[in-house]
């Protein structure tokens, strides 16, 4: 009950912030709960599909998500994540370790230069930078979701406020439905690798599926400056739990 209880706790706060949270799953099984890091990486992002399809499916009651640029990012960040589980098999855990947790912190301080900086492009500038940018952002964060089991989120929607100009709003919401292509072909490699257990698994499902449900609600009515804090704490407190 330990771990539901967690999970439920951090679901709030991923459905709030936006993403699945596989970072932050990630680094509370290997710190917390002692879970080798492997297997943490396959159940984490496993876990992740579930918990991204909970809060897509209560952003998008809420109105906040720009549905054709996440299912055209997702489609490629599939592609990324699936290879991506093909060689973190072949990573040392200490490695593996040292990168997630670099990752998270470095996607937060981009995230926090980004929402300080106001740019603006026309209209035809975005649609001829959207067919160059949206590939690459789904090929490199699927990648890295699937090599380094961080979900990418904080990078997604670093992507999506820098070259697609989202607000933040849109970003956080726009990252679930990502997400899920993003996670579900991710879990397949780790299924393949023999990298997923089933029993903890269900225990982070039931805990942050229930959770990112209704924080999801509460995105939308939260001040930009509140929205902007989480997004930006989560992949810190993700990678200083990693190093813990």
């Amino acid at each position: 009950m330990t771990i539901f209880f967690t999970m439920l706790s951090l679901g709030l706060i991923l459905g709030f912030a936006g993403g699945g949270g596989s970072g932050f799953v990630l680094a509370l099984l290997i710190s917390v709960f002692n879970i080798p890091i492997h297997t943490a990486l396959g159940t984490s992002t496993t876990s992740m599909v579930f918990t991204v399809l909970s809060g897509t499916a209560s952003h998008m009651r809420e109105g906040n998500m720009v549905v054709k640029t996440g299912l055209i990012i997702g489609a490629f960040g599939a592609f990324g994540s699936y290879t991506g589980t093909l060689v973190t098999g072949l990573l040392p855990e200490n490695l593996l370790i040292w990168i997630s947790a670099s990752l998270l912190f470095l996607s937060s301080f981009l995230i926090w230069v980004r929402t300080r900086i106001v740019k603006q492009e026309t209209s035809d500038q975005k649609v001829k930078f959207f067919w160059i940018t949206a590939p690459a952002i789904g090929l490199i964060t699927g990648f890295l979701s699937g090599c380094f089991g961080i979900g990418s989120t904080p990078l997604i929607q670093l992507g999506l406020l820098i070259f697609l100009n989202m607000t933040l709003q849109q970003a956080a919401a726009t990252s679930m439905l990502i997400l899920i292509p993003v996670s579900l072909f991710g879990a397949i490699g780790f299924y393949q690798a023999g990298f997923i257990d089933w029993f903890l698994l269900v225990q982070i499902v039931a805990g942050t599926m229930t959770g990112s449900y209704i924080g999801a609600k509460f995105t939308k009515r939260a001040s930009v400056l509140i929205l902007r804090t989480a997004m930006i704490l989560l992949p810190v407190f993700g990678g200083l739990l990693l190093l813990w």
